[in-house]
């Protein structure tokens, strides 16, 4: 039995390795930090025992190297991946290295106020390894903001793990790895989203890029049904905030281990074992994070007794040249007086987006050929304030929705260039300035 439908990168001619899959998980954490942390040290030797002692599988039953990539919302489209080799390899032994990266550069005006940029708003390198056919090692490192000092750009591993590829069920994944919430936080590479920024709701209700580092599990239960679920490093509730929700308490370093958090997801494709009918594609996804938030940088925890809990539903829909997707999100904090002054005890947000892909067939021609312009206009509702602790004020800047419209012109899969305007506004009296922001983005 082969199970060469593991998940990569869901990208027509995407370079990397990456197996994203999701499952939608909220046991009860809270106030467990001590038996939580015997529970992580726990399951990380459950999981490297199931390592060591899963036999040889047969010749067919294990996963070759990455020969091909699925799109995210298309099972049956793949492309064939070349390899960057350091040496000439033979015709029939591959390298074992992949190379491969994304970036985007951005221009964005800001209406009256004077505030226009150009940034290189990210630069990021993967690379991978394959040691043996069923051990694989995946990582990226990004620069953000073209230079890095105190206060001002970024330079961070953005993923690094090892995935051990034991089966068609159970698989096991260990390091610093995409937290499985939402759809840009897994699929952020520019040409596969519209919009020259990610959309709001990805910003401060599920945090791109949201990276967690733990150890856990991942596969497929059935042909149209998919999963994971890990033990990871959990969220500083003191970096929290009245206006950026939990974006703040992600810690990129090296997260403690004081109160774990437990996140999956599931994924669903109703269409794949009915051949997607009338060349329509569907995913329906749930995802959940659940822990607690006494942790800090380098296992200096800040003390506080609060929890978090959230839970997520995503999809895409795609029928002819019509693209829909969304998502909604609502996260419950336990204890928020002792975190930072603002902070809600809920915070709830939801976007929605349609695309027409406009381009006609005549005009795909010559070098044009895999190019695509698509139409699309997408609504962000984000509520960092949705409800706030008793005798908390609520900052009306919490509350905000935004319309983007705009372009995406697809000069190949790989190369994207895009243009939008941003109508903002918050619960403050009078709206937001207008954005205006047009950007290049690749993926190889």
């Amino acid at each position: 039995m082969s199970i060469d439908w593991l998940p990569r990168v869901e990208l027509d001619q995407h370079r990397k390795w990456h197996h994203r899959e999701r499952l939608l998980s909220q046991p009860e954490l809270k106030d467990c930090s001590m038996p939580i942390s015997y529970l992580f040290r726990w399951a990380c030797c459950l999981v490297l025992m199931v390592a060591a002692t899963t036999p040889m599988l047969a010749q067919d039953e294990i996963v070759k190297r990455p020969g091909q990539f699925e799109r995210f919302l298309d099972l049956s489209r793949a492309s064939q991946l070349p390899l960057l080799s350091w040496t000439e390899p033979s015709a029939d032994l591959p390298s074992p290295f992949t190379f491969g990266g994304y970036g985007e550069v951005h221009w964005n005006l800001t209406e009256g106020s004077g505030n226009d940029e150009i940034d290189i708003h990210r630069f990021v390198v993967y690379m991978g390894y394959q040691f043996e056919d069923w051990i694989q090692l995946h990582s990226e490192t990004e620069i953000e903001h073209a230079f890095v000092s105190e206060g001002d750009g970024e330079l961070s591993i953005e993923q690094l793990h090892f995935d051990f590829l034991t089966g068609n069920t159970l698989n096991i994944r260990a390091g610093r790895m995409l937290t499985p919430v939402g759809i840009t936080n897994l699929k952020h590479e520019p040409p596969s989203f519209n919009g020259v920024e990610r959309p709001s709701f990805d910003k401060y209700i599920l945090p791109t890029t949201w990276s967690s580092d733990g150890i856990g599990f991942f596969g497929k239960l059935m042909s149209d049904l998919k999963y994971q679920l890990y033990l990871v490093g959990g969220l500083d509730g003191t970096g929290f905030s009245a206006e950026s929700g939990i974006r703040g308490g992600r810690i990129k370093e090296r997260p403690s281990l004081n109160e774990p958090a437990i996140t999956g997801r599931v994924d669903f494709y109703p269409f794949v074992r009915l051949g997607n009918p009338a060349a329509q594609t569907l995913r329906l996804g749930l995802s959940g994070y659940g822990g607690g938030l006494d942790n800090g940088n380098h296992g200096t925890n800040p003390g506080v007794e609060s929890s978090i809990w959230l839970a997520s539903a995503d999809f895409e829909y795609s029928v002819h040249n019509v693209d829909l997707r969304g998502a909604v999100a609502h996260e419950q904090i336990s204890g928020a007086l002792e975190l930072a002054n603002g902070v809600a005890t809920d915070i709830f947000g939801f976007y929605l987006e349609v695309a027409l892909h406009i381009l006609p067939s005549k005009m795909k021609i010559g070098r044009f050929s895999e190019s695509d312009l698509v139409l699309f206009a997408r609504y962000d509702d984000v509520d960092t304030q949705f409800e706030v602790p008793a005798g908390v004020a609520k900052n009306d800047a919490g509350t905000r929705d935004e319309v983007t419209l705009g372009l995406t012109w697809s000069l190949t899969q790989q190369i994207v260039i895009k243009g939008d305007i941003q109508l903002r506004n918050d619960a403050n009296p009078g709206d937001l300035p207008t954005l205006y922001n047009f950007g290049i983005g690749w993926e190889f």
